[in-house]
């Protein structure tokens, strides 16, 4: 791979980020590969900054029916200081299905006054509000701009998503 790659150092490990080629970026489930191979997938997350010449889609028509197969709810529960985290399996859908509960009143995202705000509102719905993740797909170049044009990476996805994507928003 010719892209460059940096990181920041955390307490366990480096958040790094990539400067894909647009030939690189064309196929980003190869270059997810090689993101791992260099480590990336250790700090749980990752910046991917796309080339120059890169221009999201127009039109998001063909995805809808496009189907999540093993959908994954976050349940967290605990109290001082100890928590437990677990995935529970949820009943396949389709984009256009998800579309519809990521737009709903409980999973849209709050009213906000700043990402500092937002960010805070997710933190303290995380005990009684559990996230559906869309596990289980290819995340190709076309789905990832399907989700933010979904808006849905601002709040369900925030912690997974929205780093891998910070370029994009």
């Amino acid at each position: 791979m010719k892209s460059a790659h940096s990181g920041t150092q955390t307490s366990s490990s480096t958040i790094m980020t990539f400067h894909p080629t647009m030939e690189e970026f064309s196929d980003f489930n190869n270059y997810i590969a090689y993101m791992e191979s260099q480590g990336a997938h250790r700090a749980g997350l990752a910046k991917v900054i796309p080339p120059k010449e890169w221009r999201a889609r127009q039109s998001y028509d063909d995805v809808s029916d496009i189907l999540i197969a093993t959908p994954l709810q976050q349940v967290v529960s605990g109290k001082a200081g100890m928590f437990t985290q677990y995935h529970k399996k949820k009943k396949a859908m389709t984009v256009r299905e998800y579309h519809l509960l990521a737009d709903s009143e409980k999973y849209r995202t709050p009213l906000h006054l700043n990402f500092e705000d937002l960010e805070r509102k997710y933190w303290k719905s995380r005990l009684y509000d559990s996230p559906i993740y869309g596990a289980d797909i290819i995340l190709s170049h076309a789905f990832l701009q399907l989700l933010v044009l979904l808006n849905i990476s601002t709040y369900i996805l925030a912690l997974w998503i929205s780093s891998v994507l910070d370029c994009l928003f």
